[in-house]
């Protein structure tokens, strides 16, 4: 086996490992539902700033911290992105613990489709129809439950645009996945300790009060969020980032399956109607994927082929 294939290999295991990871956090989220959302979010964001700031300092990779840091633009455009992803980690952990987690599933099977018409908005990046059509295909399928059924997916649709957004700014910064979540993490701390130093009132704000299994669990929110960032991370460098695309359905599978079969969330008809239009949308979606990728493996191929003149 060729070193490539090798590499190949690794990336769809760290791929299935870091998808599978989000999808399955709903579990530990589940674990800690007696402490409130915006204080798990508050410990997610301290422990995940010092396992990162050790991962940095062992990597040697403080050097890169500078550049950004002395950019006031990149800082800018930063401290967007970070409210954006806050708002989104809070949204996802209200959402999995106030049994919304079918709406949480909805709102990551959308973003896909988000990113591409992002992508179309404001990088430029050209549309083919069958793409078009999938994304008209979720508009309806959001309209749909809108109009028949009287209610507006909110969650899914704010955690949707949120991580795009974010994603979309994130796109631009050249900052690395684990610097930057490092960077994030920073501008958060500050807020996030003052919330459980002078704002919390819950019973568990004040740890040395807790059992300790649970502020191990607690503790263990840096780990949920910086394990399957690193995978990711691993995956990115070793298949292509177009490969990589066809794993993130697994995450908001997984929740779904996790929603109805192990915590009996409902699956009202109004949500299964615009979960299964939004199903026939990622199918189109896919579909040109597989096919594009076709039509480019063959230009290649050709063009190599072609005699010169």
């Amino acid at each position: 086996m060729t070193e490539d294939a090798v590499r190949a290999r690794q990336g769809v295991f760290f791929a299935l490992a870091a998808y599978s990871f989000w999808g399955f956090a709903p579990i530990y989220f589940k674990s800690v539902q007696q402490v409130p959302a915006f204080e798990i979010l508050a410990h997610r964001i301290i422990w995940a700033f010092l396992l990162v700031f050790i991962l940095i300092v062992g990597l040697k990779r403080l050097h890169r911290l500078k550049p950004i840091i002395r950019s006031p633009k990149m800082m800018l455009r930063l401290t967007i992105a970070t409210c954006l992803l806050g708002g989104n980690w809070f949204l996802f952990i209200w959402a999995v613990n106030a049994n919304h987690m079918l709406d949480a599933s909805l709102g990551y099977y959308i973003n896909p489709l988000l990113n591409v018409a992002i992508g179309m908005a404001f990088f430029q990046e050209k549309m083919r129809r069958l793409q078009l059509f999938a994304i008209g295909l979720a508009i309806v399928g959001v309209g749909i439950q809108v109009v028949t059924f009287g209610s507006v997916p909110w969650v899914a649709l704010a955690l949707a645009s949120s991580f795009a957004i974010y994603g979309a700014i994130r796109k631009r910064l050249p900052v690395d996945s684990i610097s930057g979540l490092w960077l994030e993490t920073t501008l958060l701390v500050p807020v996030m300790l003052g919330y459980l130093l002078f704002f919390a009132d819950s019973p568990s704000a004040d740890m040395t009060a807790n059992s300790w299994q649970l502020n191990l669990l607690l503790m263990a929110a840096g780990l949920v969020t910086t394990i399957p960032l690193l995978c990711f991370t691993a995956a990115a460098q070793r298949i292509r980032y177009a490969t990589l695309g066809f794993f993130q359905y697994i995450a908001p599978s997984l929740m779904f399956i996790l929603a109805v079969n192990l915590y009996d969330e409902p699956l009202a008809e109004s949500k299964l109607v615009t979960f299964v239009i939004i199903w026939s949308a990622l199918a189109l979606y896919t579909f040109d994927s597989v096919l594009q990728r076709q039509r480019n493996r063959r230009l290649k191929k050709s063009a190599v082929q072609e005699p010169i003149s």
